[in-house]
C-alpha cells in the first residue's frame, strides 16, 4: 500500500500542469471517497443494487 505521499504524488502526476489548487482538493476528496467505498465493500457494508432499486421504488413511490 502506498503512502499518502506516494498517492499525493500519482495524483500530482497524473493532473494538467495548469490545474488549480481546487483541482488538487477536489480529486484528493472523491480518491479519498471511493477508498472508502471501496474499504466498506469489502468489509461487506456494501448493498446489492437489488436492494438499492428496492429501497427506491418506495422513495418514488412504485
Amino acid at each position: 500500500m502506498a503512502t499518502a505521499k506516494e498517492q499525493l504524488r500519482d495524483l500530482i502526476e497524473r493532473l494538467p500542469d495548469d490545474c488549480t489548487l481546487e483541482d488538487v482538493q477536489y480529486h484528493l476528496y472523491v480518491q479519498q471517497k471511493v477508498e472508502r467505498a471501496l474499504d466498506d465493500v469489502r468489509q461487506g457494508r456494501g448493498v446489492t443494487q437489488h436492494e438499492v432499486e428496492r429501497r427506491m421504488a418506495k422513495w418514488i413511490g412504485q
